[in-house]
């Protein structure tokens, strides 16, 4: 077993000094220093450092991961050619080599950002075992926790998709690796794909991308005569923990039927910014009861990031910079926590005995007074900003030691450039 010492913990709800926590895959105890009692531990010293859980990111696109720096002919007018002129274009290309790689690129700075849980949506044009390939690299190389699933969509063959899904759904189910299923967006289902899916699921939570622009409704108004939400409802697709991703354009008619079936809405505010679809009304979703969750949409490998944009955003969405404060998105936080600890069946984002041990030791010389009243403070006006953990645990493993990943993933991420230009040579046809 392992011991940290001389910890200041903090776990989003509360902050304490001089503490120990003792540890394995669970956390086994807390204490003050005073009353630590070494039984062979081995001892990792967090003096001058902050001791927190495991960061969660809700929803990801792993795959985008080799967008990095790609040129492509790129001008366009609107959302659906956003999708058209690059996301399309390059994952209809993706083979499960490169999906591999894309993975351990993202394993490995997720891991370098403290984030050790990831919810995933994925896309490839080579779709069967395409999650398997997912989860080599970030299960099994990095050893993170995964939720995964496949962006089933009419741009793909629709057996081989829900194929992927249900088998994957059927295979993965512990405490480090699950499956969802995995819809894009509306726009792209038939009505034929929509009742095929909804035959299959038997309960399981659906993860798919929902009004992320005012284009997906106006589609589904046009073409169905219906909300997207309601429209998805009618299939009976929207089960207890689903992930309705971004949410911008809902009516209050649709919050009540994610309320009603208890799913929660994923909110990525960056990318949204980036895309130009506008911004979620978040308070709007909390004031109804939903369950709000944070991701970011893969625009990244960080989640502070995501904190501090989601806080400044709601005080311009909501024109006051008051509706939207610290307790609001630490609720959003905690609740992203407590929805990934349902997933998989655990215990997730709180520093306490029979939690489980994903934890962040982050150095921190605080330049003015800390304290419970305003630690938070320090992390949205400073630690967010430049968020290295030195140390990062997953389930009492340390898979970052003094800011380095360990040897196999990075030599496995030393072979990613030569994949990404293997990628960038087929999208030009080359």
């Amino acid at each position: 077993m392992k011991a940290i010492i001389n910890a200041r913990i903090y776990d989003f709800n509360t902050y304490q000094e001089d503490m120990y926590i003792v540890f394995d895959k669970e956390i086994i105890d807390v204490g003050k220093m005073k009353d630590y009692k070494n039984n062979d531990y081995e001892e990792i010293d967090a003096k001058n450092s902050l001791v927190l859980p495991g960061l969660v990111n809700a929803h990801s696109h792993i795959y985008s991961t080799f967008a990095r720096g790609m040129s492509v002919p790129f001008n366009p007018k609107n959302f659906i050619e956003i999708l058209e002129q690059l996301w399309w274009k390059l994952d209809s290309n993706l083979t499960n080599e490169m999906t591999y790689y894309s993975g351990i690129v993202s394993a490995s700075e997720y891991i370098k950002n403290g984030v050790t849980t990831i919810i995933d949506h994925h896309a490839s044009g080579e779709i069967i075992d395409s999650l398997c390939s997912l989860k080599k690299a970030l299960n099994d190389t990095a050893h993170m926790r995964s939720s995964l699933c496949f962006e089933t969509s009419d741009r793909f063959n629709i057996k081989d998709c829900i194929e992927e899904n249900i088998s994957f759904i059927s295979k993965n189910n512990d405490d480090f690796s699950n499956g969802m299923f995995g819809p894009h967006a509306a726009f792209t289902l038939s009505e034929e794909t929509l009742v095929k899916v909804s035959k299959v699921l038997n309960g399981k939570p659906i993860h798919i991308h929902v009004a992320e622009s005012i284009m997906d409704q106006d589609f589904s108004i046009h073409k169905y005569n219906e909300r997207v939400v309601s429209r998805l409802n009618r299939h009976n697709l929207i089960n207890k923990n689903s992930i309705i991703t971004h949410g911008l354009y809902l009516s209050d008619e649709e919050l009540d039927i994610i309320k009603e079936k208890e799913a929660v809405i994923a909110v990525n505010v960056n990318s949204n910014m980036n895309n130009s679809v506008g911004l979620p009304p978040v308070t709007r979703f909390m004031d109804k009861g939903i369950k709000v969750v944070i991701g970011n949409d893969g625009i990244s490998q960080s989640m502070t990031n995501e904190y501090q944009a989601l806080y400044f955003t709601m005080h311009h969405v909501d024109k006051t910079p008051t509706k939207f404060g610290y307790d609001s998105l630490l609720k959003v936080i905690n609740d992203t926590y407590e929805f990934a600890g349902e997933l998989f069946g655990i215990k997730l984002g709180k520093i306490k005995e029979g939690y489980k041990a994903d934890l962040v030791i982050l150095p921190y010389n605080e330049p003015t007074p800390l304290n419970n009243d305003n630690i938070f403070g320090h992390f949205l006006f400073g630690l967010f900003n430049d968020f290295r953990p030195k140390d990062v645990y997953i389930n009492g493993d340390n898979v970052l030691f003094n800011y380095q990943t360990n040897d196999k993933l990075q030599q496995e991420y030393n072979k990613a450039s030569q994949v990404a230009q293997k990628l960038w040579n087929k999208m030009k046809g080359e």
